[in-house]
Order: structure tokens, then sequence, then C-alpha cells
């Protein structure tokens, strides 16, 4: 069996989904399921006794000690995180909690289960921890990719505490010998993206005659990683991957924001053209920029073709046709992600960005 922490999540949902899809081995999923994390994305593993979920957090030490006893997994994967910038802006705070002290006690935890395993069950035993390159900071418009040797150089409330538990994860390797592997990824999309991350906000407003709102001159570069790769990427490093290292995973898609939102205009003319046969695109609106946003990240993924032989499956074409398909396809999850909740921090994030003509806030990138 395998820990999945943050397993009702975007990524982490879609790695239980897979997981379970490719293998037989039991997953013992603990998430808090706060608002992005959904068991929706479940659904298709209700009944199946492969998948035990259990809701709770990773900042208690008890519920985690408890679980590890009882289930004795041979990996954690880490999923479990506050995970969208403009979010920390607005309430830095539980970013703090659960990036920080949750993945301290997490940790905590893990090293006790381990150090009083069986010795052969104590060799076998790994912690994957799952990153971002946003770790890393911004680069410029020329400079080379991040690689796994860039300096650490975050510039959000997010960015940071997501910095400081990678280096609690390098810290326990270090000084308690804890077996860990960290992966930094590039932006994800894909299949149950909640919809405030740029490409499911755009989809989702798009399709509900509301604005596109873009940040600033919509020229911010990301590198664009589809789910399913993520996935795939993150199996392979805990099948392989050597204990103490990190591993950036991209998808070697440098692409500006504004190009991603007029790829997802063009394919939504063609799949669910408008009524009044007007482009997507007419819908549009530059909004004021957030403060201190990242200009470019690229990840240079050489490292873990080089020595795992990962590369990405799905060039960016397909993978967005596939997740602009599934939103179509999946108008009802839409409607059941976006609650109350959701609807009042739009209109919080909107409250600060009087540049804003929609009622939608810009979307994170």
């Amino acid at each position: 069996m395998i820990l999945v922490t943050g397993g009702a999540g975007f990524i982490g949902a879609n790695f239980v989904l897979d997981w379970l899809a490719t293998c037989d081995e039991p997953v013992l999923n603990l998430d808090k399921l706060t608002y992005a994390g959904n068991l929706h994305n479940l659904a298709s593993l209700q009944g199946d006794a492969r998948h035990v979920f259990v809701q709770g957090d990773i900042g208690d030490t008890a519920l985690v000690a408890r679980l590890l006893a009882q289930h004795q997994p041979r990996a954690v994967i880490n999923f479990a995180a506050e995970s969208h910038v403009d979010r920390s802006i607005h309430g830095p705070e539980d970013f703090i909690q659960t990036n920080v002290l949750g993945t301290f006690r997490l940790l905590e935890a893990v090293r006790h289960y381990w150090q009083a395993l069986p010795a052969i069950n104590k060799e076998a035993f790994k912690f994957l921890h799952v990153s971002t390159d946003e770790v890393y900071g911004t680069l410029s418009a020329n400079a080379p990719a991040f690689t796994e040797e860039h300096t650490y150089e975050p510039n959000s409330p997010y960015s940071a505490s997501k910095a400081a538990s990678d280096h609690l994860v390098r810290a326990w390797h270090h000084t308690y010998g804890l077996p860990v592997l960290t992966t930094n990824c590039s932006n994800n999309y894909g299949p149950l993206h909640f919809p405030e991350k740029l490409i499911p906000l755009m989809i989702v407003n798009a399709l509900a005659g509301k604005n596109l709102p873009v940040y600033g001159d919509g020229m911010q570069v990301r590198d664009w990683l589809y789910v399913r790769d993520h996935c795939s990427a993150i199996r392979r490093v805990l099948e392989a991957g050597k204990l103490g290292e990190t591993y950036n995973v991209g998808g070697w898609n440098e692409k500006p924001n504004i190009e991603i939102v007029n790829t997802v205009c063009a394919l939504l003319d063609e799949l669910r053209p408008r009524a009044d046969g007007q482009s997507y695109k007419t819908q549009i609106t530059y909004v004021t920029d957030r403060p201190g946003h990242d200009r470019r990240y690229a990840i240079d993924a050489r490292k873990i073709e080089r020595e795992l032989g990962w590369k990405p499956a799905e060039t960016f074409e397909t993978g967005i046709r596939k997740t602009v398909q599934w939103y179509l396809d999946n108008a009802d999850w839409v409607a059941n992600v976006q609650t109350g909740a959701y609807r009042e921090w739009v209109q919080t994030q909107y409250a600060q960005a009087p540049a804003c003509a929609s009622a939608s806030a810009p979307a994170s990138a």
C-alpha cells in the first residue's frame, strides 16, 4: 500500500486514478477536503476496495501516526498543499500552516514510523515530496531554463511556503536519513482542475459568456505540463529515483499566457461555437497585473529523461484538446465545484483588481 496526501485535489486525484488504473496496489488517500479537494474527483472509485479515503489534515500528527501504524504503507507521496498564488496574496497564513507546518508535522510522523520499521521494510521505504518550479523565482526572457541546481528565489507567499517545505524535506534526509525524493513541476493542466487557474477558468468563463480576464499584457511565460504526464513522472521517480535527489518535471511547452487563452478560444470556437457566430476571443479582457507577478518560468527536464528515461507523452496541442473536451463533457463537475465559497473568493479577488471589467477573477499561472 502507498499513502497519498492531498489525493482529492487536482494532481493528487489524477495520480490516484492513474495509479489504480495501472496496478492493483491499494492507496490510502488522506485529504483535508478544502475548497479544491473534491470527492467527486474520485467518484469512479466508489466501492473500490483498493482505495481507502480518510478526511484529515497532514498537520494532525496523531491521525497520521495512527494511519501509518494501521496501514503500513511502503511509500508516502505528498501532494497536500495550498497551491494558488492569488489566494496566498490575500491570505498567506493558510499557506504557512499547511505547506510549512503541515509538511513538518507530516515529516515527523513519517520519520518516527520509518525508524520503527523492520530492517527490510525500512530499507524499501520512500517519501516523495511533490513541489513546484515557482520556488526558483522568475527568469528573464533569454535566461536558461531552471535546472535542479538553480538557486531558490521564491517571490510569492505560496512559492516561499513551498520552498520552505522543500528545505524541510531535504533537511530530514540529511539529518535523519529519511529516504526522500523531491519533484519540482511546471504548470499543470488537464481534467479535474479547479476553475481558478488559467486554463479551466478561461474554458468555464467562455462557456458562461463572461469576460476572459488576462493579467497585465498577457506575456507572462509558463511551461505547460499535462497532468497525466506529471503523474507518470512521479510514478517513475518513486520507482527508480535516487534517494535525496530532486527531479524537475516539465512539458517542454513554454508559452505566454495570451497564447494559451487564444488557443482555448480557438478550440471552443471549433468544438462549441457561440450561438452568435462570434469568436470567444471577443471576450478577452486585460486586467491589472497581480503584485509581484513572475514574468517567466521554464523547466529544464533533461535530468529525469537522462537518468530515469522519462519524457512527456503529450504535446501541448494534444493535451489542450483533451482538456477542453473534458470540460465540455463534464459540465456537472464544473457546476458542482463552483460553490458559494468559490463565488465569494472570486468577489474578493475582484475587489482588489480595479481595472477588471467583468465579474470573474483573473487566473493564476
